[in-house]
């Protein structure tokens, strides 16, 4: 258990960094307060979550721990999160550059609206760990899975999705940058061929998870999609 904290503890530390570094040294400078405030959202909502699940669901913690394309199963996953990763990546330089040569200048309230819905994608991650514990980081079959239909998952197929979809959309705000949506676009796409993919998957090894789609109909938002 000590060690699967620690380990929790190591890789969220280096994301700090990675992320850090992909914002400041790109934007060539400290004195970008929007990226500040945002990392601060971020981090702060993440150690929270995982303070959660160090506690009340160690098994969970350590599947969304294991992530990232080489530790996706099937091909095409692979593929897709290696696309999701950079595109998550761009998230953050794009964004840094715009800040550096002062391509666009986002307003305040959208800045903080941008940050508001990162924190939403947060709560809803949150929400969705509490409901259920086989939501790994990547596309599996774990043993004695069922399909979850409470919670958020009565209303849609994939709540964790439609968290990302505000990530990807309060990210480019938080940060200042009208220039960031380029990334996100690309960061829902490879999203949305992940879900196609996913869905797939269960329906031909998760028994009961076609019945669910069925009665469930939306995928990210009701009555939209």
């Amino acid at each position: 258990m000590q060690n699967l904290n620690a380990e929790a503890w190591l890789r969220l530390g280096f994301l700090a960094i990675v992320m850090g570094l992909a914002l400041f040294v790109t934007a060539g400078t400290r004195h970008y307060w929007q990226a500040w405030v945002y990392l601060s959202t971020f981090f702060g909502s993440s150690i929270l979550i995982t303070l959660y699940l160090m506690k009340h669901d160690p098994a969970l913690l350590k599947r969304r721990m294991s992530a990232g394309p080489t530790a996706e199963k099937e091909s095409p996953q692979a593929i897709i999160m290696f696309v999701a990763s950079i595109a998550f990546i761009a998230l953050l330089v794009v964004p840094a550059l715009d800040r550096r040569f002062l391509w666009s200048s986002v307003p305040l309230w959208a800045v903080v609206a941008g940050d508001m819905l990162t924190a939403l994608c947060f709560y809803i991650a949150f929400v969705v760990f509490e409901e259920n514990t086989f939501s790994s980081a990547t596309i599996e079959i774990v043993e004695d899975q069922e399909v979850i239909s409470t919670g958020l998952y009565s209303l849609v197929r994939h709540p964790m999705y439609a968290g990302a979809l505000l990530l990807a959309i309060g990210t480019p705000l938080a940060l200042g940058s009208y220039w960031g949506f380029l990334a996100s676009a690309m960061l829902l796409s490879a999203g949305a061929w992940r879900l196609f993919d996913e869905e797939a998957f269960l329906s031909k090894n998760l028994p009961g998870y076609t019945d669910y789609c069925a009665r469930v109909r939306w995928r990210l938002i009701p009555g939209i999609f």
